[in-house]
This record gives structure tokens, C-alpha cells and sequence, in this order.
């Protein structure tokens, strides 16, 4: 399996629970896959797919997103099709024809083809041999996003008793979790649950106030970056794209209201690069499977808390650092109790109004966003601050709150637990309109040093202590809890973080991973554009922006080293692998280094043929290895440079050949630093482990290290 995904995907390492995902589909056994957008989905039925004989057939709800896939699979030279809408009958019966010949192994279709008694039937006649359900939750009438159409899949276990099911979401209870498996018939399914947390995004909560002003000012550190703004309406969005578009900026609006030819185009032009900017809205979504999104904002808070993390899933899909801005002000709950109030079952009623309140109470909290995310999927977050979220970049400050929490607690048990949270502010702020009856309190303006906004924050830390508890339903009432009431009595001391002032965590310039050659990273995106408009693909099919950041760090000599660089599969490596070579070269080889970096960075190296053998190389070089002949000598020997040796020894290794490499064991001091930041930065990217130790260390030792880790020798 991990030949495949080199030789198709060029990754080195498989992601956590993928191999073991994969163990399992092979076994021909069902599945459950529920793993946050971004984490390597895809790969779990891609990669058996190509090893299964017969064809996969995945289930998507999203027809944008299936081209997409498509182009993608192709382009690292995987027989991919789709049927749906938007191809006519005879390109049907081509791909249809196609499969039956076993020139295709993966094709996607929207849920409702497969009730279609033509297509089962054709089906009948093909090796089917897996199916995938992308998207699961959507079977669910408890999930965020739940589509009846997706209720044709419960017959899939009739139609195709023998064919395994894999099942996968990025988002879903428990409770959907059962239900997905219950609906599709699942036979007893091997569950794998991928953790949720997503280092790379920030998550920042600001108040809704100039809003406009804000994201512009967002906007502008983001330059020519890619962003996606969900607006609550279609009207919200396209005034939004055009008093974008006033303030100079390249954007354009996506919502149902569009036309499909329209809604296809701006798609397209943001996918392409065209623009930078698509303004949504939160009810339609996108089909959107682009990787190098660097900003996601939300003018309204969502509905629900999996919507929320669905849609910030779409930004820094490359693994690359992304800000994810939602504005809150609870006056948008009128919006969403609008739509809540329509619907006439009960029981849906209830289930979407606490759905409400737990984004609400996200929204609000002040503890770590990412602890309670996580906390809601059922998983603890085990750090004590995340350093990714506006909670925790806050620099906090502690002030004695004794006093204000008093006349806070007090407040609120004189006025009965019947009133919410702005009633209380205006009471103690002695403002705005108040019952005559309380108009007598002695708390009425009491409060003269702090506003409004500062008593939010101080009620919601209140909250968060469990002081005071906040009744759900139609209106937001405050009351005590016991532990509230004991406060009072006994008026014990209390500290508490000083109010929250805006949050400044909007960067002057977006956080690097590490420090790559950024006009090289410019003439490489100028390549890939070119490219990429030349086979009419959006750019992240050529390569992600992942990629070619760590081009421009490592500075490839010649295709072996180019091969490394992750995202470089087989097929990538002999179509594009000379272009970007050239560009490299060009840029190393002119005014940009000084003569004597030259020396060290560039000596090219003659491409090595393809038609060459490799496996020769490796058999002579294990040979050496037996024979104990140093790498340097190794390398002389074979007119190979020591970095390309290293690279023979990992791949004897992973052809599980038997091999002694002890005498090559590195310095303890050398190992245990190198062992460390592996288990830091992980195993995929050398160039991060490069970056964190600071460049004490080369590449070369970085690969042995990483062999020993993969032979089990760590102890030296």
C-alpha cells in the first residue's frame, strides 16, 4: 500500500488511521470512517480501489465536487470517470461501455442515479468490488446537513448484498453515527473515529461591529490570497462581493438564486485562480475540494456547530496555517429562530434550537474554542491552551471580581431568572427600557465601570464557571445555580479575566510553516497557473501550494530529488517534473544567490534516465551496505550523491529486504534530536523536521534517522 500511495500520490507515509482503514476495506468488510475534512478521507477508498480488481462506485452528494475528484485522480494517472447532470447521454454510454472493458476503477454518481432500475442494472453486469458513501451524515435526519435523497441508500445491501460499504463524514455525533450505520445496513462495521483536531486553522470569534470595515482590513493582509465569506441571504452576499469589488478587490457571489451556468462559471473562476475571493451562502455551500484556501469568514454564525466546522474544514485543506474569522452578535439568533419557527415538527423544532444554543454557547465562551469543538465530538483536547484561537492568543490579564459578580448574581435572582442577558446589562447600567417594578432596586445603575460589551464577557465567564445557568427556548433567560447561590452567601473571593478587547490576532503577514523562497514560490504558482489553464484544472490539481513551498525550500537538483517533494507522484514526476526543474534552476542559477551559495546549493546533477533500471542501483547498493563500504564511498563508487544512497537503503527497506545498517548508526546526541522532532513534526515532511531543528542537521542524516525509526532501532 505504501507503493501505491508513493507511486500515485507521492506521499511517503500514510496518515493516522488511513493504513489501518485500509487493512480493513481490503478484508472486504464494512466500514465506518468518520475523519475531519482535510484529514485523508479520499485516500481510504482510493488506494484499495486501485488494488481491488473490479470497479469502486463512490456515492457523492456534490456534482460540483465530483469533476474535481476526478481531474484529480487523473491527473496522478488513476482511470477516474463521473456520471451526473452535467454530461449528455452518449458520454454516459462511453464511460458506461468503458467499465465494462475494466478500463476504468473509480467512478463517481450522485445518490439518485442509483434508484434508476437502467443503472442498477448495468451495475449487475460490472465487477463491482467496493462502495463508498462520501458524505454520510447526509442519510441522517440528525445530521447538519441531512438530504432525502440520501434515504435511496438504504436499499444498497439488497441490490448488493456481497459488496462492501465504506461509510465516511467529517462531522458527526454519536447519535448520527448510529444512524448512518443503522440506515445503510452496515453488517457489523469496523468503526475508525480520526481525531477532529485541526492544528493548522486559528479560530477567531469577533463582535459583529464594522464588520465590513474588519474584513476588509482581513482581506487586505490576505493578498491575492484565496478566501471564501459565508453571508446568512443571497442578497448579503452579493452586496457584499460588490462593495468588494468597489474596494478593488477580485470577487465574486455563489448561492442557489444563480443560474447553473452562472453558479458553474464563478466556481470555476475561483477554483482557476481568476479571482480570490467567493462570497457563499451558509444554506448552499460549495462543492469546494480546494486545498490552498487561506481564510474562511463567517458574517453570521451558523446554525449549527457541525455546518460550522464543515465549512471552516475547507480552509488550509494543503496542511498549511489558515485563520478561520466567524462574527458574532446575538442578534442574528432572530435570524435563525425565523427559519426554526416555520417548521412543524416538534421534535425537529427542539432537536435544531439546541443544535442553536451550542453554537451559540461556542460563540460566547471563554474558554479554548478548539477544547470545546472538540468536547462536542467526544474528544478531550489534553493541552491546557491550544496557541490557535482567539481565547488563547488573548494575552489575559485577572482583575478582583468579587464586587461585579455580586451585583451581576444579585440581578439576576431579584428579577427571578425571566430575563436575559441585555435586560440585566440595562438594569445595572440603570438604561434602555426597564419594568417599572424594578426601577425601585438598588442596583438599577449601579455599575458605572463597565459598558455593555465588557458585562457580556463578564456574564459569560460567569456562565463558563457554572454561576449561572442560560435556559434555552425561545428567549435566552438567566438564572442561579446552586454553586451561583453559594457564591452569594458566602461571597467568597473570585478573579476573573479582564473583558475581552478586540482581538488582534489579524497577522501582518500570513505564518509561514517554514522558511521557503518566496519569489521562487511565485515564479513556481505563474508555472502551475500556465499549466493547469493549459488542461482547463483548477491549480491545486498540478500541485498544492504545499508543494511547492517545499520546492522552493529544498531547491531540487535533478528528478530524484524532485520525486521527494510531497505530492510528487510517478505520473507528476515525468509530465511536470522537468518544467519546474528548469524554473528552479533558472532561479538558482541567476542573480538571486550569492556565487559562493551557488557552490553548495546547485551543482545539477544529470537527470537520470527513466529507462534506468532503479532496482539495479538499490541491488548493488545493498550489496556495499552488506560488505560495510561507507556512503560516501558508496556514492563515489556509483557517481550517486550520498542523499541518493540513503534513499537506496530506504527503499531496500521498505521492500522488506533483509538488511544490516547498524554501522551507520549516527551519534547518540545526533539521533535522540533528530528522533525527538520526528515525533514532533511528524514523518511525512523532511523539510518541517529540516526547518525545527534549525538546520543543524542535513538532510541525509534526517532520512537515516527516519530509517532506523521504520526498522524499530531507536534505541542507540
Amino acid at each position: 500500500m505504501k507503493k501505491i500511495l508513493k507511486h500515485y500520490f507521492g506521499y511517503d507515509e500514510f496518515r493516522p488511521l488511513q493504513a489501518e482503514i485500509i487493512e480493513n476495506v481490503l478484508s472486504k468488510k464494512d466500514t465506518f470512517v468518520l475523519m475531519p475534512t482535510g484529514g485523508g478521507k479520499s485516500l481510504c477508498y482510493q488506494i484499495p480501489a486501485l488494488k481491488l480488481d473490479g470497479l469502486t462506485l463512490v456515492i457523492s452528494p456534490l456534482i460540483a465536487l465530483m469533476k474535481d475528484q476526478v481531474d484529480n485522480l487523473k491527473s496522478n494517472g488513476i482511470p477516474a470517470e463521473f456520471i451526473n447532470s452535467s454530461i449528455s447521454y452518449p458520454e454516459i454510454i462511453d464511460i458506461q461501455f468503458r467499465i465494462l472493458q475494466g478500463e476504468i476503477k473509480i467512478l463517481y454518481i450522485a445518490p439518485e442515479r442509483l434508484v434508476q432500475e437502467n443503472f442498477r442494472k448495468f451495475l449487475n453486469e460490472v465487477n463491482l468490488s467496493l462502495i463508498a458513501v462520501d458524505e454520510a451524515h447526509c442519510i441522517s435526519e440528525w445530521g447538519h446537513n441531512f438530504r432525502p435523497n440520501y434515504r435511496n441508500l438504504e436499499t444498497i445491501k439488497k441490490y448488493f448484498p456481497n459488496i462492501p460499504i465504506i461509510a465516511l463524514t467529517a462531522t458527526a455525533t454519536n447519535k448520527v453515527k448510529e444512524d448512518i450505520i443503522n440506515q445503510l445496513n452496515l453488517e457489523c462495521p469496523k468503526i475508525f473515529v480520526s481525531s477532529f483536531n485541526r492544528e493548522n486553522l486559528n479560530l477567531i470569534v469577533m463582535k459583529k461591529k464594522n464588520s465590513f470595515d474588519k474584513i476588509l482590513e482581513l482581506i487586505n493582509k490576505y493578498k491575492n490570497k484565496s478566501v471564501i465569506i459565508y453571508c446568512f441571504s443571497r442578497k448579503e452576499t452579493e452586496i457584499m462581493a460588490n462593495k468588494l469589488k468597489e474596494n478593488g478587490h477580485k470577487a465574486l457571489f455563489y448561492h442557489a438564486g444563480l443560474n447553473d451556468k452562472s453558479r458553474k462559471l464563478n466556481q470555476e473562476l475561483f477554483l482557476k485562480d481568476e479571482v480570490n475571493i467567493i462570497v457563499a451562502t451558509i444554506a448552499f455551500g460549495m462543492g469546494i475540494d480546494k486545498s490552498n484556501v487561506r481564510m474562511v469568514i463567517h458574517c453570521t454564525f451558523p446554525k449549527t456547530l457541525e455546518g460550522y466546522y464543515q465549512e471552516i474544514g475547507r480552509a488550509g485543506r494543503d496542511g498549511l496555517k489558515s485563520d478561520c474569522i466567524m462574527f458574532y452578535s446575538i442578534g442574528d439568533k432572530r435570524k435563525h429562530d425565523f427559519f426554526i419557527d416555520k417548521m412543524e415538527d416538534e421534535k425537529s423544532k427542539k432537536h435544531m434550537q439546541e443544535k442553536l444554543q451550542v453554537m451559540i454557547d461556542y460563540s460566547e465562551t471563554r474558554d479554548c474554542r478548539r477544547k470545546y469543538i472538540l468536547k462536542y465530538f467526544g474528544e478531550e483536547y489534553p493541552k491546557e491552551t491550544c496557541k490557535g484561537c482567539d481565547i488563547c492568543l488573548e494575552e489575559k490579564e485577572f482583575f478582583d471580581a468579587k464586587e461585579i459578580a455580586n451585583h451581576i448574581l444579585s440581578c439576576i435572582k431579584l428579577t427571578g431568572g425571566f430575563f436575559g442577558t441585555n435586560y440585566i446589562i440595562n438594569v445595572l447600567l440603570g438604561k434602555g427600557q426597564i419594568k417599572e417594578w424594578h426601577k425601585k432596586f438598588y442596583l438599577v445603575g449601579i455599575v458605572k465601570d463597565f459598558s455593555d460589551d465588557e458585562l457580556k464577557d463578564i456574564i459569560s465567564s460567569l456562565i463558563n464557571l457554572e454561576f449561572i445557568k442560560k435556559n434555552n427556548g425561545q428567549y435566552l433567560t438567566l438564572s442561579l445555580t446552586f454553586k451561583g447561590l453559594d457564591f452569594l452567601d458566602n461571597s467568597i473571593k473570585l478573579e476573573l479575566p479582564k473583558p475581552q478587547k478586540e482581538i488582534k490576532v489579524i497577522r501582518k503577514k500570513l505564518e509561514k510553516d517554514f522558511d521557503y523562497d518566496e519569489k521562487l514560490f511565485e515564479r513556481l504558482r505563474i508555472l502551475r497557473k500556465k499549466i493547469a489553464d493549459e488542461r482547463e484544472v483548477p491549480s491545486f490539481v498540478i500541485f498544492s501550494d504545499a508543494s511547492l513551498q517545499e520546492m522552493a525550500f529544498c531547491l531540487p537538483k535533478n528528478k530524484y530529488d524532485f520525486s521527494e517533494i510531497t505530492g510528487v507522484g510517478k505520473q507528476k514526476l515525468e509530465i511536470f517534473g522537468n518544467l519546474f526543474l528548469n524554473v528552479i534552476r533558472e532561479y538558482v542559477e541567476g542573480d538571486n544567490y550569492l556565487e559562493d551559495d551557488k557552490t553548495n546549493l546547485i551543482k545539477i546533477i544529470e537527470i537520470e534516465k527513466t529507462e534506468k533500471p532503479k532496482l539495479k542501483n538499490w541491488e548493488i547498493t545493498k550489496k556495499m551496505i552488506d560488505k560495510k563500504i561507507p556512503i560516501n564511498e558508496i556514492a563515489k563508487k556509483q557517481s550517486f550523491t550520498e542523499d541518493t544512497i540513503i534513499n537506496h537503503i530506504g527503499k531496500v527497506v521498505d521492500n522488506e529486504e533483509n538488511i544490516d545498517i547498524n554501522y551507520l548508526k549516527p551519534s547518540k546526541e545526533k539521533f535522540e534530536k533528530i528522533k525527538h522532532a520526528f515525533e514532533i513534526c511528524g514523518m511525512e515532511r523532511l523539510s518541517l523536521i529540516y526547518s525545527y531543528l534549525n538546520q543543524e542537521f542535513s538532510y541525509e542524516d534526517i532520512r537515516l534517522v527516519r530509517i532506523f525509526m521504520k526498522l524499530g532501532k531507536t534505541k542507540i
